[in-house]
């Protein structure tokens, strides 16, 4: 097998095993649909690793009856926080990757790396205290709502980030918790997590981040496509019709962040008197109903199909999946479905799936786990 192949079904098998949607070689082939010759390779190597025990025997389909496999227990816990503009979501893995216990914390990222991971650490140790004492720390990721130097961990250019640019979050987090670290870009994290959440179904995934800001990217073949410094993805400063030309944080005029993220529809709604100044009012608004706000995101939803209707003639994906805070709105992910259909060729669409994320909002703390358990050594000693 190719290392990537390897690497790609060494974590598929992983998690197939730790969420108990297999426990024996044969459900393995059924749910990787590849050769049992390829199965029994990738287990031979997770036993000799030690990640996973054999041990006992399943029941018989007509045949000789399975040996059962399942990830060996470890102590310890993986640390893994998604950072916004004003809250933190910080959370606490088991070994495999699933979540144990999650929290919101209020941050401000313009105050600084310093402050900030001040919070984020002092949440990781009340979470580990209360969830898991005495339990090791194994390792710590990072979600950051810029462009991250992909597995260096190095900001570029963050455009709503001050203080942020070009510091080195790995070292950073590194020299603090003494234990492996990863910190990706917080749409990648969720594109990871989405994917993870729903196993093999989506195949290629267009997964977009609609929050305060908006962020996305493309998964392929189980992989985040990062180009070549890690940076892909980036369809916040797409230029679109009907943007009002308004400035964006970047210095140009009518990108996308400027007309459809939840940060634009704020300042436009409070621009006309309405009290709907956050994201939660938005949310609130449009569950009440309210007229304007709810014309409002449709119009960005429609904006942000029109910028993604060119990445889905280009790219054919298989599914184009919509997550963050915005994406719980259906009229949004609606007025979004409804460009594409319009914009792209029939081709592009007729088996395209488009809905809201499946992941939540803990897709990112999902991919980061997913990423630690990959990067970080948690095999017992």
């Amino acid at each position: 097998m190719e290392p990537s192949i390897s690497a790609t079904l060494r974590d598929q098998t992983l998690d197939l095993l730790g969420s108990g949607a297999a426990t024996s070689r044969a459900d393995l082939v059924e749910a990787l649909q590849v050769a049992p010759s390829t199965v029994t390779a990738v287990v031979r190597r997770l036993l000799e690793e030690g990640v996973i025990l054999e041990e006992g025997v399943g029941r018989s389909t007509g045949g000789r009856r399975p040996r059962i496999l399942r990830l060996r227990e470890t102590k310890g816990v993986l640390a893994v926080a998604e950072l916004g503009g004003r809250h933190a979501r910080v959370g606490l893995c088991a070994p495999g990757g699933g979540l144990v216990t999650t929290e919101e914390v209020a941050i401000e990222i313009a105050a600084g790396p310093d402050e900030v991971f001040d919070v984020v650490a002092a949440t990781f140790a009340r979470l580990q205290a209360a969830t898991a004492p005495g339990q090791p720390l194994l390792g710590v990721g990072v979600a950051l709502p810029g462009p991250v130097e992909f597995p260096h961990g190095r900001l570029v250019g963050p455009a709503r980030m001050p203080g942020w640019s070009g510091f080195d979050a790995s070292a950073h987090l590194a020299a603090r918790f003494q234990v492996p670290v990863v910190v990706d870009n917080d749409a990648k994290a969720a594109a990871i997590g989405e994917y993870v959440t729903r196993g093999q179904e989506p195949g290629d995934m267009i997964y977009v981040k609609a929050g305060t800001g908006i962020g996305a990217c493309l998964v392929s073949d189980g992989q985040v496509y990062r180009g070549g410094r890690g940076l892909s993805g980036d369809v916040t400063h797409v230029r679109v019709a009907d943007s009002g030309e308004r400035v964006c944080s970047c210095g140009s005029r009518g990108c996308l962040e400027t007309v459809a993220s939840g940060a634009a529809l704020a300042r436009q709604l409070g621009e006309q008197g309405s009290p709907a100044t956050s994201v939660r009012d938005i949310m609130a608004a449009v569950s009440d109903a309210d007229p304007t706000v709810v014309t409002m995101v449709r119009h960005a939803g429609r904006l942000l199909g029109v910028a993604l209707s060119g990445l889905v003639n280009f790219l054919n994906p298989d599914a184009v999946v919509i997550g963050g805070a915005l994406s719980s709105l259906d009229v949004y992910v609606a007025a979004t479905r409804g460009m594409l259909y319009e914009r792209c060729l029939p081709s592009m669409t007729q088996s395209l799936i488009i809905e809201a994320s499946v992941a939540g909002p803990d897709a990112a703390l999902v991919g980061l786990g997913h990423l630690l358990r990959t990067t970080a050594d948690v095999r017992p000693s």
